[in-house]
């Protein structure tokens, strides 16, 4: 396991570079595995280096794809897979490790392509208002749930939102919580902009 102060979300890369022992020793037993893949979750309380945390029981697997060795450190590319649910965090020793169970994947309908091309729009805009466009040839995965976890990823919300997108059943749901999380940020950043050319008005006056 390996508990991190961000949220992993299936099908989405991540890069970590990799120093502290014990996950060195970590990396260097999952790379004796066919398949080498580990739990992440997220940080609750506390710090990444030097354990002692607190962590969210619902997280994704990561395959490690890439994997090279630095002077001081190694840098691995994981990519989330499954989602799952800790059961039982065991010891640390010699470094984080989880009983988990496997959750089953996100559930799509054929109805949620309206609501999926209608969030796709709003996180584009949402990007746009805050000065970060999306790329124009940037196009969403033709896989539906892959879709939904790449929006996520972009969209304007927090860890913690990421963190409880986890644990919904339905590629809707996502859907409806990211759509509902990012009109409610641009409606913030409309007001903030506002009252900032308000106040500019009242300097000049």
């Amino acid at each position: 396991m390996f508990p991190l102060g961000s949220v992993l979300l299936p099908d989405l890369p991540l890069p970590l570079r990799v120093f502290e022992p014990r996950y060195l020793k970590m990396l260097g037993d999952l790379l004796e595995e066919d398949e080498p893949e580990f739990g992440v979750v997220l940080i609750e309380r506390g710090q990444e280096v030097g354990g002692g945390d607190q962590r969210f029981h619902v997280g994704t697997l990561a395959r490690v794809v890439a994997c090279e060795a630095m002077k001081d450190c190694m840098v691995v590319v994981g990519l989330g897979t499954r989602r799952f649910t800790v059961l039982d965090w065991l010891s640390d020793d010699p470094y984080p490790r989880a009983d988990i169970e496997i959750m089953a994947p996100l559930e799509w309908q054929d109805s949620g392509a309206a609501l999926l091309e209608q969030t796709e729009r709003q996180v584009r805009a949402a990007a746009q208002l805050a000065d970060q466009p999306v790329d124009n040839e940037f196009n969403f995965s033709e896989d539906p749930v892959v879709a939904c976890w790449q929006l996520a990823a972009l969209a304007p919300i927090g860890d913690l939102d990421r963190t409880e997108l986890l644990s919904l059943t339905t590629g809707g749901e996502v859907l409806e919580r990211v759509l509902s999380e990012t009109e409610e940020t641009m409606e913030l950043m409309r007001l903030m902009r506002g009252n900032g050319d308000n106040s500019e008005g009242s300097v000049g006056d």
